[in-house]
């Protein structure tokens, strides 16, 4: 945070109902997260100032804002997929650093699973076959297929393998089955994930994420608010984004990800070393993004992420817990998930977690979390570095 600027903190956190929910629109999780939210954080909604929402409506943010009653004076629409969270929680922050905010609020919602199953929309292959994608999508470049190429690529030139792809899985899982709001929480094997049925080689159905319903809310405020609000403070200490390749072709590295950009920004603002991180929330669509995350964040060097998965160390009890609710492989994944990361890391930060609360030595409560966003196929990264007390 620039000297001299308000220091800017998260004042509450939500989840709407997650999971299987075939009795609700998208505006509806949209509101409830919202309104736990402004519970969470015991703040009226009159304070609510700036409003940022991505991924519903003809003019989002408008119609959402519509819908909760909402008429901010600064808002923010922007959409670059998984990461749009992490991207607007910076975007936040500075509004409200600057003075142009006093109190912004981040909601999603989605029924991507209930649609599908009602025959409301069918499950998308990729984004479309216009503009620079016309000239991949013809060939077979779908969505997966893209994140498949590139964890190939990373185990051929690291001799990375699919045991230890497998393993995040297994261990997004172990975490999961310590959340009672977690979609799936019976613990599998590597074994498991290995004999599943091929989704897009190597991707068996296990390395993809699975398909909720949900919503999720964040609500940031300066730092004057702080005393007012029913929660602890977590302050935002640091943030980063970066925008890396639309077409696979104009990627320079398919073992690289944009988050090396957003995550060395984050740290260097925040003043903080990954080492120094107790807990790391990061974007899961399949189980290769979490490994080459963990290199691109520096909690590991290039090529080395097979080897620092394999270990247990991303579960609850380990050197460094990732997504610690279980994940987009376990948990919950109704679309653009970023947001859930950050509700995640509040909650650990605070030490709301239950089973699944992550303890540093002594019981102590952890101190530093990062949440890391991925969108498209590694088009874009947002990373969040919090911290509590």
């Amino acid at each position: 945070m620039t000297p001299g600027k308000r220091k800017v903190a998260v004042v509450g956190v939500s989840l709407s109902d997650c999971g299987r929910v075939d009795d609700a629109t998208p505006y509806a999780l949209h509101a409830q997260a919202a309104r736990r939210a402004l519970a969470d954080a015991g703040m009226d909604r009159s304070l609510v100032d700036g409003f940022a929402s991505a991924g519903l409506g003809t003019l989002p943010p408008v119609e959402v804002a519509e819908y909760l009653g909402l008429r901010p004076t600064w808002v923010d629409s922007t959409a670059v997929g998984g990461s749009t969270w992490e991207v607007m929680a910076a975007h936040a922050a500075d509004a409200i650093a600057a003075g142009h905010a006093e109190a912004v609020l981040l909601v999603y919602g989605s029924t991507a699973r209930a649609d599908i199953k009602a025959g409301r929309r069918t499950g998308n292959l990729s984004f479309g076959a216009r503009g620079p994608l016309q000239f991949e999508v013809p060939y077979g470049h779908t969505l997966i297929a893209k994140y498949a190429m590139a964890a190939r690529r990373h185990m051929h030139a690291y001799s990375t393998t699919l045991e230890q792809l497998a393993s995040v899985a297994v261990q997004a899982r172990a975490n999961a089955a310590l959340n009672p709001d977690a979609m799936f929480r019976t613990p599998i094997t590597t074994d498991d994930v290995l004999s599943g049925p091929m989704i897009a080689d190597p991707f068996t159905k296990l390395h993809c994420c699975l398909r909720s319903d949900g919503g999720a809310a964040v609500l940031l405020a300066a730092e004057e608010y702080v005393r007012d609000c029913r929660t602890a403070p977590v302050w935002i200490l640091g943030t980063g984004e970066h925008v890396s390749h639309t077409t696979m072709s104009e990627w320079p590295d398919f073992t690289v990800s944009p988050a090396a950009v957003s995550g060395r920004l984050a740290f260097e603002r925040a003043g903080v070393r990954p080492e120094e991180i107790d807990v790391a929330e990061l974007y899961d669509a399949f189980t290769y993004m979490t490994l080459v995350t963990l290199e691109d964040l520096g909690f590991c060097a290039k090529g080395e992420g097979g080897q620092f998965v394999e270990k247990g160390r991303l579960t609850v009890g380990g050197e460094l817990p990732v997504n610690t609710d279980g994940g987009g492989l376990s948990a919950q994944h109704p679309g653009m998930r970023g947001l859930f990361l950050l509700v995640e890391a509040v909650r650990q930060l605070r030490g709301e977690a239950g089973q699944r609360q992550v303890r540093k030595a002594g019981g102590r409560l952890p101190e530093l979390a990062v949440a890391s966003g991925t969108g498209g196929w590694f088009c874009s990264s947002g990373t969040v570095v919090l911290g509590r007390g």
